[in-house]
C-alpha cells in the first residue's frame, strides 16, 4: 500500500497525505477529468489507472472497470501487462552487470550465447550489448521467421531454436551502432543473453537483481495467486476482451506483468529519490544517448528522452495485445506518471502520459465513435496504392472496418463519419473519396501532419 497518496474514484478526492503547494489541486483535476472523457466519452479503455509522483507526494486516480471476473476495483494494485517498458527492465539488468563487472557494453552478443550459434556482423564489426541495448544493433523489429500460430498470443510460440535459426541466415544491411529501428527482437536477444551469462531464466534476473532488492512483490512474469486477484483483464481497440499474452523466448522485450504501485518505486529510484544499490546502473540507462534519426526523442538504454518545451522527459511505453502503459519524468521538473490502461490504446495513452508530465505536449483528440452502414463500409473494401511499396488493404466485416499496411498486422479504424476513420493503436487517420459506381476510388492516410493519397488498385 501506498504511504502519501491521493485516490480519485468517480470523481470524488479522499486525500491522503500532505499535499505540496504548487498547482496540485487543477493539475490532479485535469488528470481525473482526461481519465474521465477517455472511459466514458472517447470508450479509448475500459478502465485507467494513473499514478502522479511529486517529490514525496504520491497521487493514485482509477476510473472505469478492471474487467475482470471478481471485478475487483481499480487501485494502485491493479495488476496490467505494461508491454515494452520492460525492456527498461532489461537496459537495467544489463547497466547493473556492467556495474558489477560481469559483462561489458562492447562485449560482442554472441560471446554470451552458444558456440554454435552464428551472429551477424557488418564488415567484420559485431552487434554488441549496447547496440542491442540503444535499439542500434541493426536487427529488425521482429524475425522474418516470426509466424505465429494464434494472433491473440502472437510471441507464445516462438522458439529459442527460432531465434538461433534467424541469426544465423540474416544480413545486416547496417554496421552495428549506426542505425535506429525499435527492436522487439534486439531486446528479446538482449534479455536472452544476459540471463544466460547469469545462469538464470530473464524473469529470476529480473527478480533477484531488481524486484527484491527494491520490494517490487508485484512485477513478475509468471502471475502469483494475488496477482491473478488482481489482474485487470485485457481489452483490444474495440473493447472486447483478449487473451494475455505469452513471451517466452523473447522475453526481455515485453514479458513483465507490474502495478501503479510498483512502479512508483522504480520511478523513485529513476529520479534518484532512493539511493539503492542499482543507483549507478539506473543512471547509465539514460547517460548513453543516440539519435533515432526521426528528430526528437533520443534513445537511451531501453528509455527515451524528448527534449521538446524547454524539458528533458524520459520515458517509455508499452502495449500487448488488450493493454497500454506509459512511464516518464522530467529531469527538469522532476515530476513522474505512470498511465495504466486495460485496453490496447497506445497512441492516446502515450500522448496523455506525457501531457501528464508537461502540458504543453498536447492531449490527442477525443474521437466519437459513430456508426456506418455495412453497405457504405463494403463500399470501402479494396487494395489502395499510397506507393509503390506501400498498399493498405480495407476489409469490411459486418458494421466494422480493417485495415492493414504492407507487412504490419490489421487493426481495426472506427468510424466519425461516413467517410472519415480513425486508428486507436496509432495516431492516424484515413478518409474515403465518395463512392463511384459502388466502391471508393481512392482514400487518404493521415499521419505525422501529411496526407497521404492512395488510388484504389484494379
Amino acid at each position: 500500500m501506498l504511504s502519501r497518496r491521493s485516490v480519485v474514484l468517480g470523481g470524488l478526492a479522499l486525500s491522503l497525505g500532505p499535499a505540496r503547494a504548487w498547482a496540485q489541486a487543477s493539475s490532479e483535476e485535469s488528470v481525473a477529468a482526461v481519465l474521465r472523457e477517455r472511459v466514458d466519452v472517447g470508450r479509448e479503455s475500459l478502465g485507467l489507472v494513473a499514478g502522479l509522483l511529486d517529490g514525496d507526494r504520491r497521487s493514485i486516480f482509477a476510473h472505469g472497470q478492471s474487467g475482470s471476473e471478481n471485478n475487483r476495483p481499480l487501485d494502485a494494485d491493479t495488476v496490467f501487462e505494461i508491454g515494452s517498458i520492460t525492456k527498461v527492465f532489461t537496459a537495467l539488468l544489463f547497466a547493473d552487470m556492467v556495474v558489477r563487472g560481469e559483462v561489458s557494453p562492447g562485449d560482442p552478443v554472441a560471446k554470451f550465447l552458444p558456440r554454435d550459434v552464428h551472429v551477424p556482423e557488418f564488415d567484420g564489426k559485431p552487434i554488441t550489448l549496447l547496440d542491442l541495448a540503444t535499439y542500434t544493433s541493426g536487427l529488425p523489429r521482429l524475425p522474418s521467421n516470426f509466424k505465429p500460430a494464434d494472433k491473440n498470443n502472437p510471441y507464445a510460440d516462438y522458439t529459442v531454436g527460432q531465434l538461433y535459426d534467424f541469426l544465423a541466415g540474416y544480413k545486416l544491411s547496417f554496421a552495428p551502432g549506426t542505425h535506429y529501428e525499435y527492436a522487439n527482437l534486439g531486446f528479446g536477444l538482449l534479455g536472452h543473453a544476459l540471463a544466460l551469462r547469469a545462469g538464470s531464466s530473464y524473469e529470476e534476473l529480473v527478480v533477484s537483481r531488481i524486484c527484491a532488492p527494491l520490494g517490487m512483490d508485484s512485477t513478475r512474469i509468471a502471475l502469483s495467486p494475488s496477482m491473478k486477484e488482481r489482474l485487470a483483464r485485457g481489452h483490444d481497440a474495440s473493447l472486447a476482451p483478449v487473451a494475455n499474452w505469452d513471451i517466452p523466448t523473447l522475453a526481455g522485450a515485453g514479458a513483465l506483468r507490474s502495478t501503479a504501485s510498483d512502479l512508483f518505486t522504480f520511478l523513485d529510484v529513476s529520479l534518484g529519490n532512493r539511493r539503492t544499490p542499482l543507483a549507478a546502473a539506473m543512471e547509465m540507462t539514460f547517460a548513453e544517448r543516440r539519435p533515432t534519426g526521426q528528430g526528437t526523442p533520443l534513445v537511451g538504454q531501453g528509455w527515451f528522452i524528448s527534449t521538446l518545451h524547454n524539458d528533458e522527459i524520459v520515458w517509455k511505453d508499452g502495449g500487448t495485445g488488450g493493454y497500454a502503459s506509459f512511464v516518464g519524468f522530467s529531469t527538469k521538473s522532476r515530476r513522474a506518471r505512470i498511465l495504466l490502461s486495460n485496453a490496447a490504446d497506445y497512441s492516446a495513452n502515450t500522448r496523455a502520459g506525457m501531457h501528464f508530465i508537461n502540458a504543453a505536449y498536447a492531449l490527442p483528440r477525443l474521437r466519437r465513435q459513430v456508426p456506418v452502414d455495412p453497405q457504405i463500409l463494403a463500399s470501402y473494401a479494396g487494395r489502395y496504392e499510397v506507393t509503390p511499396t506501400f498498399i493498405l488493404t480495407v476489409r469490411p466485416d459486418g458494421g466494422r472496418l480493417y485495415i492493414q499496411a504492407t507487412a504490419q498486422r490489421e487493426f481495426e479504424v472506427f468510424a466519425e463519419s461516413e467517410a472519415e476513420f480513425f486508428y486507436r493503436v496509432v495516431d492516424a487517420q484515413v478518409s474515403f473519396a465518395r463512392p463511384e459506381g459502388g466502391v471508393a476510388p481512392s482514400l487518404t492516410l493521415h499521419q505525422n501532419g501529411k496526407d497521404m493519397p492512395g488510388e484504389r488498385l484494379p
